[in-house]
């Protein structure tokens, strides 16, 4: 918190990281890098890419900044994995108790992120955060939590039921995910799902019923050729 407050002093500016296919964008702070004059040329190779000895001492200032932030980053990468793993050796897993709202905001907020779309976003999920271009993560998620209910977690739940079955050969219900939410939607659906079936089966004997009469035909030219 300390590095970020004191972005602007460090010569970081004011900026907008944008996903070109979520479009979902953050509020950021972002380093421009000047591509300084030589005698020679009016360019000259980034700092990034020069070794230390050959910037100045304000080149310098600014690269071991630069990389006591990223060393920054990395330990609390590490330290993050590090609690993660140690959770995933404890007994949570096989935790019995009802999920605490903390638990459900986090499952949420993993289901929201991973698994909608933004077609999805935008169709069913428009409000979910509230406006939160000027939140950092963590606000948001504290604004999150404290207008959760249990009907958004019942929503995305519905929705990942009706985005993560299976067509083409493994369509129907010939496997576990399409057949257990066959059966959850004939509870709400039982009606419409009946005449769906209804039109596909007419369908269906109208075929066989051609396709009986030219197998006939067909077994009497086998059989006078037999003849």
């Amino acid at each position: 918190m300390e590095t970020y407050r004191s972005a602007k002093e460090n010569g970081f500016v004011a900026g907008i990281m944008f996903h070109p296919k979520t479009y979902v964008n953050k509020a950021i702070f972002v380093k421009i890098v000047d591509h300084s004059e030589t005698e020679n040329s009016t360019y000259s190779e980034p700092m990034s890419k020069r070794k230390m000895a050959d910037c100045t001492p304000e080149e310098q200032i600014v690269k071991i900044k630069e990389r006591e932030i990223r060393k920054k980053h990395i330990e609390t990468n590490k330290q993050f994995e590090e609690v993660v793993q140690m959770i995933r050796e404890t007994t949570y897993i096989d935790m019995e108790k009802a999920l605490s709202t903390d638990e459900m905001v986090a499952f949420s907020l993993t289901l929201f992120e991973n698994n909608v779309d933004y077609v999805g976003r935008q169709k069913h999920f428009s409000k979910l955060l509230g406006n939160t271009s000027k939140m950092t993560d963590l606000e948001t998620a504290e604004h999150f939590k404290k207008h959760f209910k249990k009907g958004i977690l019942y929503r995305l739940i519905r929705y990942i039921l009706t985005k993560q079955v299976h067509f083409g050969e493994s369509n129907h219900v010939n496997n576990l995910t399409n057949m257990s939410f066959y059966r959850a939607m004939q509870g709400y659906y039982k009606t419409k799902i009946a005449n769906i079936e209804k039109e596909y089966a007419a369908e269906r004997n109208k075929r066989e019923v051609r396709l009986k009469a030219r197998i006939t035909v067909l077994e009497k030219q086998v059989q006078e050729l037999n003849d």
